[in-house]
């Protein structure tokens, strides 16, 4: 009887599962074994991102020459900057003394910005850069989604044909000769209307829109007109705010296109003084003409002709270097996925 009691207690222990790991820990998720690069539970932003079994961890020497590469490629954006921004805070006699652009600041003065924004043809030149960016991208914005929101939907009529038609556009295109006859015969000549209508729609950034209009869910759009709104309504109420990323994205690209355009002020403009500020930096790079305020500063030895212009630089690249920032986390998700659905 003992012996049978024995033989069932080892038999019992033998059966029982044994558990070696601790009580307290926790489970590990099926499928998934730690390796190089794989983040720890309980890791933060610092943690490696995750990587597949079959990529090996990048070695000391590959990382060292990731890490330079990125650092060339940031010195060599980074560095011309630096020397605009230098070059323009400085003084006519560090100028004369370096003989050119400056490296190193000294004597630091804010003269070229103050003669700039003292309310002459840059400071005008400036508002009216303004006004012709904030209303064209206005303009461009409202004309591109009606237009996008329009060719993604199905059963709208002849929405083919105007596709097929505005993407000839993107490969065959009239002219300069024909399109400064078209606005001439319009009456658009020495009007701010010609800084802005003939570039007011990007087929490019249609298509975009598009794109990202018809991975919307049709769902969401019918349940919406079963509930009696229109086409404007559900515009405006759920395909927009779900398209936020590539409306910011084409937004940013729209203005930044009006901010740097010269072109059409060039051949529509005749005035002086309607030019946008890009116009005004181009003859003050080639020093063909100083506008007259400056002009004398110049003349009077308390203003260095070369600061001017480094100043004007920064002046045109401040709004994009501001805005560029926070749209940046858009790209990916507006323009790539807009892009692959379209």
């Amino acid at each position: 009887m003992t012996q049978r009691t024995t033989a069932q207690n080892t038999t019992a222990q033998n059966t029982t599962p044994r558990r070696t790991a601790s009580r307290h820990a926790p489970p590990r998720p099926a499928g998934r074994r730690p390796g190089p690069g794989r983040p720890r539970p309980g890791g933060g932003w610092w943690s490696a991102p995750a990587r597949p079994v079959w990529e090996e961890p990048p070695g000391r020497a590959g990382l060292a020459a990731k890490g330079a590469l990125l650092l060339g490629a940031c010195l060599a954006v980074l560095f011309p900057l630096w020397i605009v921004v230098v070059t323009s805070l400085s003084s006519k006699k560090t100028i004369t003394e370096t003989g050119g652009l400056v490296i190193v600041p000294r004597d630091l003065t804010f003269v070229a910005y103050q003669e700039l924004l003292s309310g002459g043809q840059v400071t005008r030149a400036a508002i009216v850069s303004v006004l012709v960016t904030v209303t064209g991208t206005v303009f461009s914005m409202a004309v591109s989604i009606l237009c996008a929101y329009g060719l993604s939907r199905p059963g709208s009529l002849g929405h083919r044909f105007i596709l097929l038609a505005l993407m000839a556009t993107m490969f065959f295109g009239a002219g300069l000769i024909p399109t400064y006859l078209l606005v001439q015969t319009l009456g658009l000549t020495d009007t701010y209307l010609a800084l802005i209508l003939p570039s007011a729609v990007s087929v490019f950034n249609i298509l975009v829109l598009r794109g990202f209009f018809m991975g919307i869910s049709p769902e969401l759009v019918d349940s919406a007109r079963i509930d009696g709104a229109g086409d404007l309504r559900i515009l405006w109420r759920i395909v927009m705010p779900l398209s936020r990323a590539v409306i910011a994205v084409i937004t940013l690209f729209y203005a930044v296109g009006y901010w740097s355009a010269w072109f059409n002020a060039s051949i529509y403009l005749g005035d002086q003084n309607m030019m946008p500020l890009q116009n005004v930096l181009i003859q003050l790079v080639q020093k063909q003409e100083i506008p007259v305020g400056l002009g004398q500063a110049v003349k009077a030895g308390n203003l260095s002709g070369l600061a001017v212009q480094m100043a004007v630089m920064v002046l045109a690249l401040l709004p994009v270097a501001v805005l560029s920032p926070f749209v940046q986390k858009h790209f990916r998700k507006g323009v790539l996925t807009g892009a692959v659905k379209g």
